[in-house]
């Protein structure tokens, strides 16, 4: 069986993947198993060497990362190129890790107590179709420094880019069967994953349903999760913010990568003093924002990845929905899709479910504490942004949001070097910041008795 991939932007075939089977994945579990065995005994500097050599292999082919990506995605290439400089950046700073997973001495009687940092074995990455570079490198770069192996399954619609990185891995030294890229279907190689007594832990990215179903498989040998699933973030703006800076960066807050991003501020919250101001100046932000061809650098916007996807973001738009402006974007083929700003009420469909697409819904709220309780009416809880002058209300709103990545005063909160993750529904467990290789690892508890 074979997927044909597209570009989004023209519609054009591009090439066709193989796509593998049980037997398959199977045997490259087997594979991954004999080589982590191997890695596991390599010393932590030499560890580190060759993931440094790794991050090498990949800054010397940024280039051709970005234009795979552009092509197989739709992503601008200006954005293309910083996610393969990303992936990159991730590798680098995660070769540091080998040499900090340091355990403990713990003083007690009769003896000492000691712990280690063991590695957990195959750990399998499931990565999402929106960010299949970036995505893919928070889970394989701490696993493999902390000694495991990765199988990666890439999503069917985006698995160039992925399949390049598996190259690149073989090509800059790491050993056969320590980092392999399966492409295949989500029901047959990344349940594979669930399923397959070698592979310890399971790190999901895509969305809350598919992750319910996963945990409850994984629960089956008590394995390992870690799960970042959907959002409907909110971009909270007080009437003491600046309002024109507010205004001017809420566009990238949702409409980056064409709306598909897990923590888009969606919905849009603005304080009801303000609001008619507010919508001024973002109606003109939102008419320049550049929707166009992906492989001009000077675009910011792509189509969205397939015209299936399309289709499903644009079902949201029933008659009943309240459009209050639209962007500009390209007509002819492609899954082109115009920034969307809508004024829904409250509890509604779009004002309540994740697009992944470039719609926001804009709400008025009446104080702090109206703005904390709609921010928090949502079964989500993985980002957001609080615009104000005030740092006491930045602090408490910032406490009151359940949310798992926020920012004050600025449309981004996910960094390689802190922690990531949901509340609620949006996920499980932390990745990334200076600890994240613990999570690839089990800690081990050891006395020895001095009597």
């Amino acid at each position: 069986m074979s997927y044909t991939v597209t570009n989004p932007a023209t519609g054009e075939r591009v090439t066709e993947v193989t796509h593998l089977d049980v037997p398959d994945t199977d045997r490259a579990i087997a594979a991954a198993v004999a080589a982590q065995r191997d890695w596991a005994t390599v010393a932590p500097a030499d560890r580190a060497r060759v993931l440094r050599r790794f991050a090498a292999a990949v800054d010397a082919d940024i280039e051709h990362l970005a234009q795979l990506e552009t092509t197989n995605s739709g992503h601008p290439i200006s954005q293309s190129r910083w996610e393969a400089g990303h992936v990159r950046d991730v590798l680098e700073y995660y070769s540091g890790s080998p040499e900090r997973l340091i355990g403990q001495q713990i003083p007690v009687a009769g003896g000492m107590n000691v712990t280690f940092h063991e590695p957990l074995g195959v750990v399998g990455v499931i990565t999402p179709w929106n960010f299949p570079m970036t995505i893919a490198s928070w889970g394989f770069a701490p696993a493999l420094a902390a000694g495991n192996a990765v199988v990666l399954k890439p999503a069917e619609w985006t698995p160039l880019t992925s399949l390049r990185l598996g190259e690149l891995a073989l090509e800059s030294g790491l050993p056969e069967g320590l980092f392999q890229v399966l492409a295949g279907r989500g029901s047959v190689v990344g349940e594979r994953f669930v399923t397959h007594p070698d592979v310890r832990k399971v790190v999901f990215t895509g969305s809350t349903e598919v992750g319910k179903r996963i945990m409850a498989g994984a629960a089956e040998q008590v394995k390992r999760v870690t799960l970042e699933l959907g959002g409907k973030s909110a971009n909270i703006v007080f009437a003491d913010s600046d309002l024109e800076k507010a205004a001017a960066t809420a566009p990238y807050s949702v409409f980056d990568n064409a709306g598909q991003d897990c923590c888009a501020r969606s919905r849009l919250l603005v304080q009801r003093s303000v609001y008619d101001e507010f919508m001024e100046h973002f109606e003109r932000a939102v008419q320049n924002v550049k929707v166009g061809d992906p492989t001009d650098p000077a675009t910011e916007v792509g189509p969205l990845v397939t015209l299936a996807h399309r289709d499903s973001v644009a079902s949201f738009l029933t008659d009943d929905v309240p459009i209050a402006f639209r962007g500009i974007a390209p007509e002819g083929p492609g899954a082109w899709f115009a920034p969307t700003v809508v004024t829904p009420e409250r509890g509604s469909r779009v004002a309540t479910e994740e697009i992944f697409g470039p719609v926001v819904a804009v709400l008025p709220f009446e104080d702090e504490a109206d703005a904390i309780a709609l921010a928090n009416d949502t079964e989500f809880g993985l980002s957001g942004s609080i615009w104000t002058r005030d740092l006491g209300r930045g602090i408490r709103v910032a406490r009151g949001v359940e949310g798992g990545n926020l920012s004050v005063n600025s449309h981004s909160s996910v960094r390689y070097t802190t922690p990531f993750g949901g509340f609620k529904q949006s996920g499980l467990g932390r990745e990334l910041g200076p600890d994240a290789a613990e999570h690839f690892t089990e800690t081990k508890n050891v006395f020895f008795a001095s009597e």
